[in-house]
């Protein structure tokens, strides 16, 4: 104990003129706004590059279970874009729907208009509708807010609020920008709130993580006087401009009748799993400037996790 007041007395000059540098950096940070985005900027930046480091020498010794998965969802996604025999055969004589113009080009040329993420088809040839890849170089579950880290940037188009999608379905939102990388709000987030609906009979209602399980969130807002039945689709409602409408979300798992409530305690098992997410889609929604638009106009603002 003598030594370690006789160091502290010792460089007490030193450790005086660090507290402070520290203390008004920390005030420049807290009382200045320019600094602040520039300070978190930059911060993403080094964090996003130490974790894409350390992401690569975790990936080496995973390659076996991340080609497991992959093989996976490319022989889901090969399902589901199948041709059947019938499905090629096109009379020359017929007439060609507009509907059909797709199912040609894809026998002409090999190579499908859409990718299937979440159960819905998403356009990957269209600018105004982007579908940006990315890796997840860092993930969070244990906290009551969670956060993922991507390897996209300003440099690869992608802005905050955009959409982060997977090929099970919902993930999140990008939350703030650096050049190369994108910090994501999960949905696995207490402020995270996104507008859902059940695909059997198109009850609206808005999801919310409670804190504690990573596979299951809360269906809020479903009328007592609903039917439900266990294994329900739930899909995204489209009120969101974050997401297109239909994009899987989960299932339904449970459901109670609270007491001193109008509405259902719905609990939903989520169709990603979090905690071996790898590979990610950036997405924005197709009408997302002109709605804005209109709704700042009128006053009117649909949000996440608000009815309309």
């Amino acid at each position: 104990m003598r030594n370690l007041f006789a160091f502290l007395f010792r460089y007490r000059g030193i450790l005086v003129f660090a507290l402070l540098e520290v203390l008004s950096i920390y005030l420049l940070i807290r009382n200045s706004a320019y600094q602040r985005a520039a300070f978190f900027n930059s911060a993403n930046a080094y964090a996003g590059q130490l974790l894409e480091w350390r992401t690569r020498v975790s990936e080496y010794f995973e390659l076996a279970e991340v080609n497991q998965s992959l093989a996976a969802e490319n022989a889901a996604l090969r399902q589901r874009l199948y041709l059947s025999d019938l499905g090629r055969r096109v009379a020359d004589s017929l007439p060609i729907r507009r509907d059909s113009l797709s199912q040609v080009r894809l026998l002409r040329t090999g190579r499908p208009d859409s990718l299937v993420l979440g159960n819905q088809a998403l356009t990957n040839n269209d600018p105004s509708y982007p579908l940006i890849p990315a890796r997840v170089v860092n993930n969070s579950l244990r906290d009551v807010d969670n956060y993922l880290t991507l390897n996209v940037g300003t440099a690869d188009q992608v802005r905050p609020g955009m959409g982060v999608l997977a090929a099970a379905g919902v993930v999140g939102r990008v939350q703030s920008v650096s050049e190369h990388y994108a910090r994501i709000t999960s949905l696995l987030h207490s402020k995270t709130a996104i507008s859902a609906k059940i695909q059997r009979d198109g009850t609206f209602g808005s999801i919310k993580w409670q804190g504690d399980d990573p596979t299951h969130a809360l269906l809020d807002y479903i009328p007592r006087q609903n039917k439900l039945v266990r294994g329900d689709t739930v899909i995204t409602s489209g009120y969101n401009a974050t997401f297109p409408e239909g994009v899987m979300v989960g299932t339904i798992d449970t459901f109670t009748k609270e007491p001193d409530k109008n509405f259902w305690t719905v609990r939903v098992r989520l169709s990603v799993n979090f905690s071996n997410l790898t590979y990610v889609y950036v997405v924005r929604s197709r009408p997302q400037a002109e709605r804005d638009t209109l709704e700042t106009h009128t006053g009117t603002v649909v949000g996440g996790g608000k009815r309309p």
